[in-house]
């Protein structure tokens, strides 16, 4: 790989990275897109990080596509489909802790201790062996993003982080791969996450942030097969809770919903 995208790059042609877990779908597809349109050289890696699952039953049950992500990634005519092996990226265990300050501490990084640490050593890694020129991450995952913008800046790396818009279904549920594992049932009422976040801009005219959080969580709640494991409205910049929509002018509602047993999560902007 490094001497791949090495001659690459004496050649003066820019990389663009596109880091997934696999089971690729239509929102990693727009990532590869922009890359491709934006770069003379695409790479998007396929490798499930065991690092980053602190729950060890959502990292057997994630879905593993192989196959249909090597076709998808072929049709899309990216120059490096990387796939490695566990023993591959990690030939001896990563030891590394990686203290990224408040944006990492919150929201996720509360809920699932160690889960920004493994996504560190991971991206850490691809982006030595791919000396990207631009890497592309979904907005689906916000925190994720500035968690990464954070590293990028503490370890020096010499690349561009490109935020790009969440990809939805029809019905307004953002995609992801995890999606194949909601029930008909669960499937069907999932799309009122993002129904009660886009009705939440309009209420917060008129309401206060408390009073937003409140609906949004009682609004998702009252679905049975729903229940908010947490609803932040933050800072979009430092990722930190506010008490007041001025105290910011950018702000950012993040919000994770257990949807029978798969986690859901997603987010809105209230200000920008």
């Amino acid at each position: 790989m490094r001497a791949a995208v090495g001659a690459t790059r004496e050649a003066g042609k820019t990389i663009g990275l596109v880091p997934t877990m696999g089971a690729l779908h239509e929102g990693h597809k727009s990532l590869v897109v922009r890359a491709r349109a934006e770069n003379d050289f695409v790479v998007v890696s396929v490798f499930l990080n065991p690092t980053q699952f602190n729950n060890k039953e959502d990292l057997r049950t994630y879905p593993r596509t192989a196959d249909a992500d090597a076709e998808m990634l072929r049709q899309c005519g990216v120059d490096i489909a990387f796939m490695p092996t566990v023993e591959d990226i990690y030939p001896e265990p990563d030891t590394r802790v990686f203290d990224l300050g408040p944006v990492s501490r919150v929201m996720e990084g509360a809920m699932r201790p160690g889960h920004f640490n493994g996504v560190c050593q991971i991206v850490s890694k691809l982006f030595d062996m791919t000396q990207p020129t631009r890497a592309y991450f979904g907005e689906k995952d916000f925190q994720q993003i500035a968690v990464i913008r954070a590293m990028v800046e503490q370890m020096g790396f010499d690349l561009e982080i490109v935020q790009c818009p969440c990809v939805r279904e029809d019905d307004g549920l953002a995609k992801s791969s995890r999606n194949v594992r909601l029930t008909p049932e669960v499937r069907r009422v999932a799309p009122a996450i993002y129904r009660t976040l886009v009705a939440s801009v309009e209420f917060a005219r008129y309401h206060t942030v408390q009073q937003t959080h409140d609906w949004v969580v009682a609004t998702i709640n009252a679905y049975p097969e729903m229940e908010t494991e947490y609803f932040s409205i933050v800072d979009g910049r430092t990722l930190q809770p506010i008490e007041d929509w001025e105290q910011t002018d950018y702000v950012v509602g993040c919000i994770t919903v257990y949807c029978g047993d798969v986690r859901e999560i997603d987010n809105i902007t209230y200000k920008q």
